[in-house]
């Protein structure tokens, strides 16, 4: 974490993740602060690379995404770059991980239906640098893309 980053860019970016529609004034009355003050913080925060936009929740399952899978898989280590790359491009991961452990790799992908997780699960499977690979299909969403807190007065 950068040392630059103070209490106020916290209550600024914490306000934001309650809501990334907030006015500057409203950023300002939640960091207390300025609303001058507020914008120029905002403004800094995404120069420094700290926000990179800002983006809707959406619910993929108004859009016909009904089944959501996660998969884990065991990659040959010189195709780990190829294999996270692929995944990443293939239109249907909402998360592709690189991580420690037993699997390689662990994404999060949402499908249509079952036809399309068979599809993908079929062109994972096949890929020349999978070793293995295991796919749950999730049951329950219990949370997704919860916000973490920076606020110190969380």
């Amino acid at each position: 974490m950068s040392a630059d980053i103070d209490d106020t860019d916290r209550r600024i970016v914490d306000a934001l993740l309650d809501s990334g529609r907030a006015s500057a004034s409203e950023l300002a009355e939640r960091a207390e602060v300025a609303t001058a003050t507020a914008t120029k913080r905002l403004q800094r925060l995404e120069e420094d690379g700290v926000i990179e936009g800002f983006q809707p929740e959406v619910d993929y399952g108004a859009f016909g995404y009904d089944v959501t899978a996660v998969f884990r898989l065991d990659v040959d280590g010189a195709g780990l770059e190829t294999v996270v790359a692929d995944l990443r491009g293939a239109g249907d991961m909402v998360g592709v991980y690189e991580v420690t452990g037993s699997d390689d790799v662990v994404a999060v992908g949402k499908f249509e239906n079952t036809e399309a997780l068979n599809a993908r699960i079929k062109s994972v499977l096949t890929h020349p640098e999978v070793r293995s690979a295991r796919t749950s299909i999730v049951l329950d969403t219990v949370c997704e893309y919860d916000r973490l807190p920076v606020d110190v007065d969380g």
